[in-house]
């Protein structure tokens, strides 16, 4: 059965962005180490258009790999665009949600992948899980993260936690409203992050 997985990287104090994140600027000021882990290491995985290239320690290579695998990707707005919309192709051409508030504009990327959804996050992810098939879902982004945990409609959480402090940017968790119980479920050490697995209980 798919499952819906969170995958983002996070420095020690929680944020997924330095300041001024935006399009062309997509880790914020102050963020590059946040994805460090994916680009600085010595085995490559090949990815998408948008991530065509990881190179990452061999402790991370099964992280990478689980992350290449999901059968599709329901993203935020947001993050859609501060990642260029990853070329219109995250990996392997799997289909894109992308939850936004509005109709997107005429600059919008565009692509056989792409689908904006304006209709709510529980029928984004629906939508998302049925495209994935067998495959789990790639959830990215703050907002959609909260939206999705606020709506039951968020299994897992893979945070790959950085030591570092950025001091302030984009927080991954805001105020959720209430607590969110969660179990543990791996523990992975590798160079420069620590990767860590939660299943969302209840």
């Amino acid at each position: 059965m798919s499952r819906s997985v969170l995958y983002m990287s996070m420095s020690l104090d929680g944020f997924i962005a330095g300041p001024d994140d935006r399009p062309g600027n997509g880790l914020g000021t102050g963020g590059e180490p946040l994805h460090a882990w994916l680009f600085d290491g010595d085995h490559e995985v090949r990815g998408g258009v948008g991530v065509p290239v990881v190179r990452t320690a061999a402790a991370s290579l099964p992280v990478v790999h689980e992350m290449l695998a999901t059968g599709a990707v329901l993203t935020g707005r947001r993050t859609f665009d501060a990642a260029g919309g990853w070329g219109g192709d995250h990996h392997e051409g799997v289909p894109i949600e992308v939850f936004t508030r509005s109709e997107p504009d005429d600059d919008a990327v565009r692509g056989p992948h792409v689908h904006y959804a304006t209709d709510g996050i529980e029928a984004a992810m629906a939508r998302a899980k049925k495209a994935a098939g067998e495959r789990n879902v790639l959830v990215h982004g703050a907002t959609t993260a909260q939206l999705a945990l606020r709506a039951g409609v968020l299994d897992e959480l893979a945070i790959h936690q950085v030591p570092v402090l950025l001091g302030g940017g984009r927080p991954l968790f805001g105020a959720l409203g209430s607590p969110r119980p969660l179990e543990l479920v791996s523990v992975v050490d590798a160079p420069g992050v620590t990767h860590l697995r939660y299943r969302v209980v209840g």
